[in-house]
């Protein structure tokens, strides 16, 4: 039974990861800032059997000590709209590097980021918001040069109905495929520990979105089809 960590956990994509992780059988640490507020959605999983640990991922040796054991990280940190316009390149580019330096000083190999579909483009409304974009492949950049077992997976436009990963399928395409379309978080937790599950997705970066006329298939199917 694998261990998961799982930061940015108290995020509305970050508490699907825990929670379906946990459905799967696994062991799961949900790592969240000392003054995050805990989702329902996350407060179950705790009841359900996850562990919760509360710190800032710039101290590192609490961060050792929440990763400590861990057999793969799902990162689902992310800058949220504020008025601090430094937030995107704290969390999406400064936090990664952090997150690295702590995998690598325990021989944590496995990870998993949770990124953004048009992660590196300039001219794009998303970049008002602090180079939002810019600052995440920079992120996705020092994953890749890390030496670490890493999959990049950035989901389109994330939506909270849950029901919609019932009725859709994921279109899957490598980086740089796709500009639009959304997919609901709940896939997204799937296909991110489908990546943990799938050594074949290792130093892959993959694009999402979902559709009602896509079948339904898992990201193992999709790496084997598209060799």
């Amino acid at each position: 039974m694998p261990t998961l960590a799982v930061t940015g956990a108290s995020g509305k994509t970050g508490w699907r990861v825990v929670a379906e992780a946990l459905n799967r059988g696994w062991q799961v640490r949900a790592i969240v800032r000392p003054g995050s507020q805990i989702p329902e959605g996350l407060a179950q999983a705790v009841a359900a059997g996850a562990s919760l640990h509360r710190l800032e991922l710039t101290n590192t040796e609490a961060l050792l000590a929440g990763l400590q054991g861990c057999d793969a990280l799902v990162i689902a940190t992310g800058a949220r709209p504020s008025v601090d316009l430094l937030g995107p390149m704290k969390v999406d580019a400064l936090a990664i590097r952090d997150q690295i330096a702590a995998c690598k000083s325990l021989g944590l190999k496995r990870v998993v980021l949770v990124s953004s579909l048009c992660a590196g483009r300039w001219a794009h409304p998303l970049n008002l918001f602090g180079l939002i974009l810019v600052w995440k492949r920079l992120g996705e950049r020092w994953l890749e040069q890390s030496g670490l077992d890493v999959t990049v997976v950035r989901p389109g436009g994330l939506s909270e109905d849950d029901s919609r990963s019932d009725r859709e399928g994921v279109v899957f395409s490598g980086a740089d495929q796709q500009e639009s379309n959304s997919i609901p978080r709940r896939l997204v937790a799937q296909v991110c520990l489908d990546a943990v599950a799938t050594p074949e997705s290792i130093g892959r970066i993959v694009e999402i979105t979902s559709n009602p006329a896509e079948p339904q298939r898992s990201l193992g199917d999709w790496l084997t089809a598209a060799g």
